[in-house]
């Protein structure tokens, strides 16, 4: 007996054995919760939605676009057949490679698998990785990561190749460290064509960053900005957001962003899913939900950003994410340019291709630099004018992405999932397919042991 309003039937894993069962997203009060059951393990519930805005109201409906050429048949069903499929909802907005294993930190938090006695991939591997995301018949924006991307030296090498191959826009996703220490290395990457950085960074006291990274790391992540602004990179914030650590920190980091401004460019909030091995399931207590997310900025933020400037997204699955885009005026505030409207029954779907067009043209242009923002600027010219003229330099996103885990795995948000990792075959897997772990931590397409 399932206590709730059943809100729809879908389908997830067995966190235990990873068996696809039937699931149903059931509401109880203002909460949504996944409710599944497995015939060999019992039943399991998880917390995926909190409060406003509501989850009625945030849904929408999709036309599905299929991968353009697919690499692997269906056979055994989502989430066996990942590569894409002919089943998979959506193309591929972003290609993540996964350049090193190795990494300079020990982080409890972390969707990687570490492992220093994994042998770093050639450049003639990678770039075989470069045409497998080009033969998909999409030209996807493309992240860097690992392990931490820049113990690599010949990163910009690795840049530098996928410009050559023609990917116009290339992230690195990266701590920092490096960054902080290395002027002459964030050059090089910049000049091999890097289009930004994707910065780890969790909060604006060190307590935060020795709870979660294990030790004090403030001011190398301030000294990691500095450098890309000297050389033009523009920088995305990356904070993890933990219950009971940082989830305080959601105001101050959106502040910390806008007084970066313009080599800040946004901040993108992830909150914490549950990787690796874990003797109990994660506690409903230890989750943040995306519209608790949305309400902490309007209330961390005194109201600079509000509720309603946060939309669904076009590409992914509605509930996997949220993104607001604004301008920073001279004087401080944000003039928003989106505007929530819950969904009405004659709304027309939007194509998925459209929506993962759209999404792979807005990264590639708000996450980048703009050349302008760091020219002198000629006498203000008043009202909507300036808004225009602000709008060429100064514009900022706050966005959030909640990626899923054993527990809170929806096949149906896994199949609209546009952010691929290629997988060392040159298959690309979604993301929360990629990185997904049993309770005792086996993993489906892993090929590492995966840890906490």
């Amino acid at each position: 007996m399932i206590r709730g309003t059943v809100l729809a039937t879908t389908q997830s894993v067995c966190p235990e054995c990873l068996r696809r069962i039937t699931a149903w997203r059931v509401q109880r009060g203002a909460n949504t919760y996944l409710v599944k059951i497995c015939k060999e393990h019992g039943t399991f519930e998880t917390v995926v939605w909190r409060g406003e805005p509501a989850h009625a109201s945030w849904v929408r409906p999709k036309t599905p676009s299929s991968p353009v050429r697919p690499y692997t048949g269906v056979e055994k069903g989502c989430p066996f057949d990942c590569g894409l499929c002919l089943d998979h909802r959506q193309q591929t907005c972003t290609a993540l490679l996964e350049v090193t294993q190795r990494c300079n930190l020990a982080c409890d938090f972390c969707f990687a698998s570490t492992n220093s006695d994994f042998a770093d991939p050639d450049l003639a591997t990678i770039g075989g990785w470069y045409r497998s995301v080009l033969r998909t018949g999409v030209t996807a924006n493309v992240q860097l990561s690992g392990g931490e991307p820049t113990v690599r030296d010949d990163l910009p090498a690795i840049v530098a190749l996928g410009r050559e191959l023609g990917f116009g826009f290339i992230q690195v996703n990266t701590n920092g460290l490096r960054f902080a220490h290395d002027s002459d290395y964030v050059a090089a990457l910049k000049a091999a064509g890097l289009s930004s950085v994707f910065l780890q960074f969790d909060g604006t006291d060190d307590a935060i960053y020795r709870a979660l990274r294990g030790r004090g790391l403030l001011a190398e992540k301030e000294a990691a900005i500095v450098a890309c602004a000297k050389h033009n990179l523009g920088v995305i914030l990356v904070p993890t957001l933990v219950p009971g650590v940082n989830v305080h920190a959601i105001g101050d980091i959106v502040r910390f962003a806008l007084a970066h401004t313009p080599v800040v460019r946004g901040v993108h909030f992830q909150p914490v899913s549950y990787f690796g091995r874990y003797p109990a399931a994660p506690a409903d207590a230890s989750r943040i939900t995306l519209p608790e997310v949305i309400r902490a900025l309007e209330e961390q933020t005194e109201g600079l950003v509000r509720v309603e400037h946060f939309i669904p997204p076009g590409c992914e699955n509605a509930l996997c994410s949220f993104h607001g885009n604004f301008v920073q005026l001279e004087d401080g505030r944000l003039h928003a340019w989106t505007q929530h409207q819950p969904r009405a029954c004659c709304c027309k779907p939007k194509p998925a291709a459209e929506g993962a067009a759209e999404a792979r043209s807005f990264v590639a242009h708000q996450w980048r630099a703009s050349e302008s923002a760091f020219e002198s600027k000629g006498p203000s010219l008043g009202g909507w004018d300036v808004l225009l003229e602000r709008a060429k330099t100064h514009v900022f996103c706050i966005s959030g992405m909640a990626f899923q885990d054993a527990w809170t795995l929806d096949l149906e948000r896994l199949r609209d999932c546009c952010i691929h990792t290629v997988a060392p075959d040159g298959r690309l897997v979604p993301f929360c397919a990629y990185n997904l772990t049993a309770r005792d931590g086996k993993t489906l397409y892993r090929k590492v042991t995966a840890e906490r």
